[in-house]
């Protein structure tokens, strides 16, 4: 195989969980309809596509613009590729925090610090005789957060931690992310070539901000964040640090230490998705 054929190889599969490279959903509460090949047959994506996607995902009377991460579209993509269902229909897709503090002022179930603040969460109807087995298969597949409401007649998919429940385990009036309780990292992509830098972001931040050692550790050796200080500060929600070109390949998850002092809950460590450098 070529240095670019292999290359090429690689973009074609940038995460773990990947559907066909289409999508259609519609808004159950705005009409909002999308049918959009995002993913093209290069590996690369449409960036006109994401857009129209992401606009579909804004909730109703959130003017603002809408947000959907990679990964949740490819999970969502997979979903709708082994279940059948064209279109999805979008309960809940991104709201701002602003709309979701709203939500959680007027009564409605809404967790502070919710993902779906961050684009990386959607509450999505199926047939009622799916819930249950897709559920399951989302448990297994041990990516996701998964939650299922079957009263209801969705499930909630989203790309933090993999967990799931139901509406009496869900604990989402508890509020559990805050003062970053629950705060984790997620990388753009899960897999990369040797030599090209990662994004690094991290979420369900609550109480900003947040400091992380430049010294990263991966699959038993050390990487660095970019930046000339020894503590790189991220001050906003979704905040990301640039982590210098991996020279050589390995796999495992990336481990941030904070530094002190740390705000709130914030955890010493900080752990993202598995990333496999190729």
């Amino acid at each position: 195989m070529t240095v670019r054929a292999a290359v090429a190889a690689a973009v074609l599969a940038r995460f773990f969980v990947m559907g066909d490279g289409r999508l259609a959903l519609v808004n159950a509460h705005t009409d909002a309809r999308v049918d959009v090949q995002y993913r093209r047959a290069d590996g690369t994506y449409d960036e006109a596509a994401l857009a129209k996607i992401r606009r579909a995902f804004r909730s109703k009377g959130d003017d603002g613009e809408g947000r959907a991460s990679l990964r949740l579209i490819e999970v969502l993509s997979s979903l709708q590729q082994s279940s059948g269902v064209r279109p999805l229909t979008l309960m809940s897709g991104y709201r701002s925090p602003d709309y979701n503090d709203g939500l959680i002022a007027n009564g409605k179930r809404a967790a502070s610090g919710s993902l779906h603040t961050e684009g990386l969460a959607a509450d999505v109807a199926f047939p009622r005789k799916m819930l249950r087995p897709l559920w399951m298969k989302l448990r297994a597949m041990d990516c996701c957060g998964a939650g299922y409401y079957a009263k209801e007649g969705f499930l909630h998919v989203d790309v933090g931690r993999p967990r799931f429940w139901e509406p009496q385990t869900s604990r989402v009036e508890e509020h559990l992310s805050a003062e970053n309780a629950l705060l984790f990292a997620r990388t753009e992509f899960d897999r990369y070539a040797v030599g090209e830098p990662l994004v690094v972001t991290l979420h369900a931040m609550t109480l900003p901000p947040v400091r992380v050692e430049r010294r990263v550790q991966f699959s038993g050796a050390h990487a660095e964040l970019e930046g000339a200080d020894p503590c790189v500060e991220v001050r906003e929600l979704a905040g990301h640090v640039m982590l210098s070109p991996l020279d050589a390949p390995g796999r495992g998850r990336m481990v941030l230490t904070t530094c002190e002092p740390r705000v709130g809950q914030t955890p010493r460590t900080i752990e993202t998705n598995t990333v496999e450098v190729r």
